[in-house]
């Protein structure tokens, strides 16, 4: 894997010191991952220059030390590469966090610690509406603020996502052909339009980064060449919007996937944990329980938290149901299935989340989400995959399920969609599972779900 296409320098979050913040160490930075080619998931830098408390990523997986930083650079903490090497610049962004909620800063996080910079990533991440987005007219990949801009056009080459009056515009461009050089685009951008003044310019053999002011707005340009084609996005928006657009543009550069295997989540990978945790829905008194199929996709062992061992009876691809049975019990609290009439809209999701992101452990929570296009917004918190989903009235609308699980504190947080109850009684009908009665209502639906544990070798 080529760093050169996920090279991100870094960026100010104080335009007065912009040109400041583009080091000569970080261009040194750039210019190395240009060159190199580790090996994915493999750990990068030198153990002995970590910083003191700082783990060096060999016992933390790649996703998990990528996770971390793009994180940081959500809350506003790290400007840096996003790449997984704890160095110098890491282990800053990390006691800066700290600092700003008042823990000890040790440039190294506590499980707490890293719980509550997760948190607070997603809370800006749905503030803006942060969506990975595949652009047909361009071919490539990128992140964005959807939010913030959520008028789509075709544009030139590309495609433009703005926002109602302009204030905050990206547009990506695709140029080709014969004699198409990368130095030849980087001068057309650095030279149009007129009123471009730089304070970055920056070029290697294969990309090349500018930034500066367009007049009044802020702008920043990636583009990336291969095969005689140069494919790139600009990113440009008001002054007065760069306490949004700042930190989300240091992500989006390293989101940024101009050709396949060159953007940030071929870093972050399709890793799945070791240990994932997701939430379980009692259908029967004698052991059936209702859970996200994904959620127990390769597992060695499947546990429901003080009931035992589970095994899975059934899965259905299509709706991503799955079936388990616990053997030994007899006087489980089942869901109530059997109503009719739970309405859309407006649900209370009834789950158990993540241990990572739960200080009280195996306590059941709530959340509130709606349906949005056929998916729910906003996702809930990991470990809530296979939650119970009820209406305004506490009847059972439907369950949870979380379409890419990905690694905790690897963010974004995956998409979630909710399998209605019609869905679900068709499954069971198939299996001959009867299910048993229940009462409506929040503190019934509490009493129906448990933690489903899945451990993978």
């Amino acid at each position: 894997m080529r760093f050169a296409g996920v090279t991100l320098l870094a960026f100010s979050l104080a335009w007065p010191t912009f040109a400041q913040h583009i080091s000569a160490q970080t261009i040194a930075e750039a210019a190395k991952k240009g060159k190199a080619e580790p090996k994915k998931g493999a750990p990068k830098g030198n153990p002995k220059s970590s910083p003191k408390g700082v783990p060096n990523g060999s016992n933390m997986p790649l996703p998990e030390r990528v996770g971390i930083q793009f994180d940081l650079a959500f809350t506003g903490h790290f400007n840096g590469l996003i790449n997984g090497e704890f160095n110098e610049r890491t282990a800053t962004a990390i006691k800066s966090f700290q600092k700003s909620i008042g823990a000890r800063e040790t440039g190294a996080l506590a499980p707490p610690e890293r719980a509550q910079l997760a948190a607070n990533s997603k809370a800006v991440q749905e503030r803006v509406g942060w969506a990975m987005v595949d652009d047909k007219v361009t071919g490539a990949q990128l992140g964005l603020p959807t939010k913030q801009v959520p008028r789509t056009m075709r544009s030139g080459s590309g495609t433009r996502w703005s926002s109602a009056q302009g204030q905050v515009q990206i547009e990506t461009f695709r140029i080709r052909g014969p004699g198409t050089t990368l130095a030849t685009v980087a001068e057309s951008q650095r030279s149009e339009p007129p009123n471009r003044k730089l304070a970055v310019n920056f070029t290697r053999d294969d990309f090349f980064i500018l930034s500066g002011l367009q007049g009044l707005k802020k702008f920043y340009v990636r583009a990336q060449v291969r095969d005689l084609e140069v494919r790139g996005v600009t990113i440009l928006y008001d002054q007065a919007t760069e306490g949004i657009m700042d930190p989300v543009t240091v992500v989006m550069s390293s989101a940024f996937a101009p050709f396949s295997g060159t953007g940030l989540a071929d870093l972050m990978g399709p890793t799945r944990r070791k240990v994932e945790y997701g939430t379980g829905i009692m259908i029967t008194p004698s052991g059936h329980v209702l859970t996200d199929r994904l959620l127990v996709e390769g597992c060695n062992v499947i546990q429901v938290a003080g009931l035992g061992d589970a095994t899975v009876l059934a899965e259905d691809d299509k709706s991503g149901l799955a079936l388990l049975r616990l053997f030994g019990v007899s006087d489980l609290t089942p869901a109530a299935l059997m109503h009719d009439g739970a309405r859309g809209g407006d649900l209370t999701l009834v789950g158990i989340a993540d241990p990572l992101l739960q200080a009280g452990g195996r306590a059941v929570t709530t959340a509130i989400g709606r349906l949005d296009g056929g998916g729910l917004q906003p996702s809930p918190q990991l470990g809530f995959a296979g939650a119970a989903a009820l209406d305004t009235q506490g009847r059972l609308f439907g369950m949870v399920t979380l379409k890419s699980p990905l690694m905790a504190g690897s963010a974004p947080v995956p998409p979630a969609s909710v399998v209605p109850i019609d869905t679900i009684r068709r499954f069971l009908e198939t299996q001959y599972v009867t299910p048993a009665p229940g009462r409506a209502g929040v503190e019934a639906a509490k009493a129906s779900v448990a933690r489903v544990m899945c451990v993978r070798r």
